[in-house]
């Protein structure tokens, strides 16, 4: 029996909210999803350069060879570190075990701890440590997913720009002051986003679909937490948490750039002695299996959101690699596979559909998602089910199998192709304790997968039986599906609402 919620539209709306919390679903590249793999902000653009079609002639671009080297600190922090003298700059990402799966019984707080760092240390407001870094030719950035917490720098290298930036940015993440004032600006913020997200089905989706999936484990709340959660957040709560999930024994330190082995050994030492002493969190406990069905959200719309979705893998799966490949012929490789060239391309029944794993340290999920005209959308969900099933009874054909290697082969090199993104590679290897050879394994397993051993793995991960599917539309009388055909009668909206 499907279950039925009605919501209504609020009509307040509110700024977009300045705290980013993010768990990228439909990923297939080799860094964690959950993991923000592009720097902050500023893009390395000479670092980042692509040889153009014409230099390639045919050949597969080159790969960077990386030298990780990894120790760690006298604290207990991991280290992961590259040395790339290409430009005179260093990026560091510092992660930690602090994501909104440690909220326990205060959904919200691990967010609004890591927003709140760089609103005041000692001596420094908001404003002056924002410009501190900018005086510097510094970049800071910081967010807050399901598994982890992260800080960001970006800075020159020369000693009289590095040591003032790692100065700062060693007092914003180890020794925040938790301003009162800046406390309830973000809880302000918070309520506002709350407000706006009510209007969009497809964030009302996201939430209900995680709580069905999950029930009482720790991923299932929203990573920003609920109003009734963050109301009643304390500055003193708010230390607590700092002082246990941003502690040096739960972080890993992400360095790569224009330093030598002695100065990053110098850099990781000072960051970490900056922060509070303490031992790793223990790991996310394994989620129990859902029940499978379907829920609706009742909402005003000409369109509605279609989500489906079950446990998939954890991010220390060996079937990773197998499961990529073969999710991006399934729904994660765009145009191309199979969902978008039978939904939209031969039917035009939505604007775009795709799927992806997003491993974690617990079973991350599963998932499909797409938005269609809500006459069109039981049959539409029937046409998903149906292409998924095929797919998992029949395997990819040969030429899926060797386009999706081809196009992975080519793609592949800009997981190394600027600073940002080594250090986004070196801190989920980190994080997620791989081994330091995982990016070259994980090229070289994908290679060599065959047509079986994809239908094997996804075979032994999806069942089409077990899914959990959440929708959020209107009501209405429902109308059958158009024919396939190489030009679609009726081509799917231009833009997805909400």
């Amino acid at each position: 029996m499907t279950q039925r919620i009605e919501l209504r539209a609020s009509r307040t709306r509110a700024p977009a909210l300045l705290l980013a919390v993010t768990l990228g679903l439909f990923g297939t590249t080799p860094v964690m999803a959950d993991t923000p793999a592009a720097a902050p902000k500023a893009i390395d653009k000479a670092a980042n350069t692509l040889q153009s079609l014409k230099e390639l002639d045919g050949k597969a671009p080159a790969r960077r060879e990386l030298n990780i080297q990894s120790w760690n600190t006298a604290e207990g922090a991991r280290v992961l570190f590259v040395e790339a003298h290409e430009l005179p700059m260093f990026d560091l990402r510092l992660l930690f075990a602090a994501g909104s799966s440690q909220d326990g019984a205060t959904p919200g707080i691990a967010l609004i701890t890591n927003a709140m760092l760089n609103e005041g240390v000692k001596g420094k407001n908001v404003s002056a440590i924002a410009e501190g870094f900018e005086g510097l030719g510094a970049d800071f950035g910081n967010g807050s997913y399901r598994d982890m917490a992260l800080a960001s720098l970006r800075s020159l290298s020369a000693a009289d720009k590095r040591e003032p930036a790692l100065k700062l940015f060693s007092e914003v993440v180890g020794k925040p002051t938790f301003p009162a004032d800046s406390l309830a600006r973000i809880k302000n913020q918070l309520m506002a986003s709350f407000e706006y997200q009510k209007q969009n089905p497809g964030k009302l989706a996201g939430d209900e679909l995680f709580k069905r999936l999950y029930g009482d484990h720790p991923y299932a709340h929203p990573s920003m937490g609920t109003a009734k959660s963050i109301t009643p957040i304390t500055l003193a709560q708010l230390k607590a948490f700092h002082a246990k999930a941003y502690a040096a024994g739960n972080a890993v330190i992400a360095l790569v750039g224009d330093l030598s082995r002695q100065e990053a050994e110098a850099v990781a030492a000072q960051v970490s002695a900056s922060l509070p002493k303490g031992p790793a969190l223990a790991k996310t406990a394994a989620p129990a299996e859902p029940k499978p069905g379907e829920t609706h959200i009742e909402f005003p719309s000409k369109q509605t959101h279609l989500m489906l979705a079950e446990l998939g893998i954890d991010r220390a799966d060996p079937d990773y690699a197998a499961l990529s490949l073969g999710n991006s012929i399934l729904g994660g490789g765009g145009f191309g596979s199979r969902l978008m060239t039978e939904v939209r391309e031969k039917r035009g029944l939505t604007y775009g559909v795709s799927s992806g794993f997003t491993p974690m340290q617990a079973q991350g999920p599963f998932m499909i998602g797409l938005q269609t005209r809500a006459e069109l959308s039981e049959n539409t969900l029937k046409l998903v089910k149906d292409i998924t099933r095929d797919f998992l009874v029949n395997g990819p054909t040969q030429k899926e199998l060797d386009d999706a290697k081809r196009e992975l082969a080519g793609s592949f090199p800009l997981s190394t192709a600027s600073n940002s993104a080594i250090v986004g590679q070196l801190g989920a290897i980190g994080f997620y304790n791989l081994p330091l050879t995982y990016l070259e394994d994980f090229m070289t397993q994908s290679q060599s997968v065959t047509v079986e051993q994809i239908k094997t793995v996804m075979n032994k991960h999806l069942d089409v039986d077990k899914l959990v599917i959440v929708t959020a539309g209107p009501t209405v009388a429902q109308k059958p599906l158009p024919a396939p055909t190489d030009k679609p009668a009726e081509q799917p909206l231009g833009v997805p609402e909400h």
